[in-house]
């Protein structure tokens, strides 16, 4: 029986070392070295690998560090060419024996301020005839866009292994740097974002001024435009008073003269008395309408646009008869130009009244903008009773055959327009307080003539009312 005898183990196969000589060690020593550095050169990247978190040039000074490491190199370079990335930084490292980083090629040795410029200009071959200068290719997407380069202090020749371990630093190198550059040109087109956004916001609130300011402009031709027609009415009814009803109560005077010249002749003391009274009653009505005719022939401000500066110009006219105040409370909103004018007639109406009727020496009146509400309010310190007033509004909504006592009706239905209501409470001065309350904003409750460019600007907020 043959047995056979079990073959001589090839320790070439176990170690990798392949050699003529008997004895294997030195051989296994410097294949145990290379696989050292191997493994420090792994042990590079991954550390390269984890400072990519860091920023290109975190990651680009493990890569030299490590590559210098597995070569013991004498000075290690990693440039990009100029003809790629133009946007990726740093452009190149460098790093000596000492192991301090340069990123100034000023500061490095002429025989490595060559080797950069081959590199910057896309060379493949070496610049120096130093035959100890090792380059690897930085490829990206099948384009060679640098080189890691290094003068190496081995005592052999780098092999396959070495240079494979350079690659995987200098591949690395390139993918950090392509991403750095996407990186920074999306950021860049980030900044150029957001300043055209606020070029845009800067724009849109520059229209919401112009289209603020073309609203209050229409506002105020539309108020002119208005005045103009009431001016001209004005000045009509002017001419009426002056030429007819001036001119008949001036003769009905001169007939009460004649008739009292008449009675003082036949002793009639009665006749005569009533008479002087007439006399009286007709030099008043006399001096009342010319200065109403004055009154309508004087031209109104052109300044006067809102409710406000409308409430002064119409109290200037009761100052005579009456201590008026006029007070504003809260931010004054622009409202349609009738809405203003019919809410100042309601005003001058309730004020008519008071001078004729409540026998009061002064007069409050207030406007207060609310957020959700316009409040007009017209006191008196008079003897006036607001249940009465009340009362008297009832029954005069009824029908009039003559057309008079039709004040209150006239005031409520001005309001009511507006999609308001009105109301009576007891003054804190002491007469009456007539209460005029319209929503806001403006809904009234007959459509009125919308504006050109209506609705595109809110108004301003109003603030909250404060204890009268």
């Amino acid at each position: 029986m043959t047995v056979d005898h079990p073959a001589r183990p090839d320790l070439a196969a176990l170690t990798g070392v392949r050699s003529g000589k008997e004895s294997y060690y030195r051989a296994y020593v410097r294949s145990d070295e290379r696989t050292q550095r191997a493994v420090r050169a792994m042990d590079s990247i991954s550390r390269a690998l984890v400072r990519t978190v860091e920023g290109p040039r975190g990651l680009l000074e493990e890569v030299v560090r490590a590559a210098s490491a597995h070569l013991e190199a004498e000075w290690t370079l990693l440039a990009v060419a100029d003809a790629h990335l133009p946007g990726a930084r740093p452009r190149f490292l460098a790093i000596g024996a000492d192991g301090e980083v340069a990123d100034d090629d000023s500061t490095l040795p002429p025989f490595v301020r060559r080797e950069l410029g081959a590199v910057r200009a896309g060379h493949a071959v070496r610049s120096s005839e130093d035959d100890r200068w090792v380059r690897v290719p930085m490829m990206l997407e099948g384009r060679r866009i640098g080189s890691l380069v290094a003068l190496h202090g081995l005592p052999v020749e780098p092999e396959p292994g070495d240079l494979s371990v350079l690659r995987v630093l200098a591949n690395q190198a390139a993918v950090s740097l392509h991403t750095s550059e996407q990186y920074h040109a999306g950021l860049a087109l980030h900044r150029r974002a957001q300043r055209l956004y606020d070029e845009a916001q800067a724009q849109r609130r520059d229209l919401e001024a112009r289209t603020a300011e073309l609203r209050h402009a229409e506002q105020r031709l539309l108020v002119a435009h208005q005045r103009e027609l009431v001016d001209t009415e004005r000045h009509r009814i002017a001419r009426e008073l002056h030429d007819s009803v001036t001119q008949f109560v001036l003769s009905a005077g001169m007939a009460v003269e004649v008739a009292r010249g008449d009675a003082e002749l036949m002793g009639a003391e009665g006749v005569l008395a009533q008479l002087t009274t007439a006399k009286a009653l007709t030099g008043e009505a006399v001096d009342q309408l010319r200065r109403a005719i004055y009154a309508l022939h004087r031209p109104h401000s052109e300044t006067v646009a809102t409710l406000p500066e409308l409430m002064h110009e119409l109290t200037d006219h009761h100052r005579h008869h009456l201590a008026v105040a006029v007070r504003v409370e809260g931010d004054v909103q622009e409202l349609p130009a009738d809405a203003d004018h019919e809410l100042a007639r309601a005003v001058g109406e309730a004020l008519f009244n008071i001078v004729n009727h409540a026998e009061a020496t002064r007069a409050v009146v207030r406007v207060r903008y609310r957020r959700d509400q316009l409040l007009v309010t017209v006191a008196d310190d008079g003897r006036g009773d607001p249940v009465a007033l009340a009362r008297m509004l009832r029954l005069e909504r009824g029908a009039s055959a003559d057309g008079r006592h039709r004040g209150l009706v006239n005031i409520e239905a001005r309001v009511a327009e507006l999609g308001g209501t009105l109301a009576f409470r007891r003054a804190r001065i002491g007469g009456v307080r007539v209460e005029l309350r319209v929503p806001l904003p403006l809904t009234p409750a007959r459509p009125s003539r919308p504006a050109v460019i209506s609705g595109l600007v809110r108004p301003a907020a109003a603030h909250r009312e404060e204890p009268s």
